[in-house]
């Protein structure tokens, strides 16, 4: 039977895996489209795995710099979201 570090180190790499996986399924739903709503989300959704991916390896290296790295990142994301929206709903992002 695995032992508990055996476990984390098996679960980190494997949502390592997926997390990169994920993210190059919506490079393609960007690529693709097939509207500028899709493309915003599948934007949005690689921001958010790219997080995930930093944090994962912050686990995974024990480097509390790389968690800051996915604070910047998740900030940064929700922030060109929001703008990206906006230009999408209205034309304009500052009124």
């Amino acid at each position: 039977m695995a032992t508990d570090p055996e476990i984390f180190t098996l679960a980190v790499q494997v949502g390592l895996v997926i997390a990169s996986g994920l993210t190059l399924l919506a490079g393609y739903r960007v690529i693709k489209g097939p509207t500028v709503p899709d493309r915003v989300v599948a934007l949005d959704t690689i921001g958010t795995n790219v997080v995930a991916i930093a944090a994962l390896y912050a686990l995974q290296t024990g480097e509390g710099l790389f968690v800051t790295v996915s604070l910047v990142l998740a900030i940064i994301g929700f922030i060109s979201t929001i703008a990206v929206s906006q230009y999408v709903i209205e034309g304009d992002i500052v009124k």
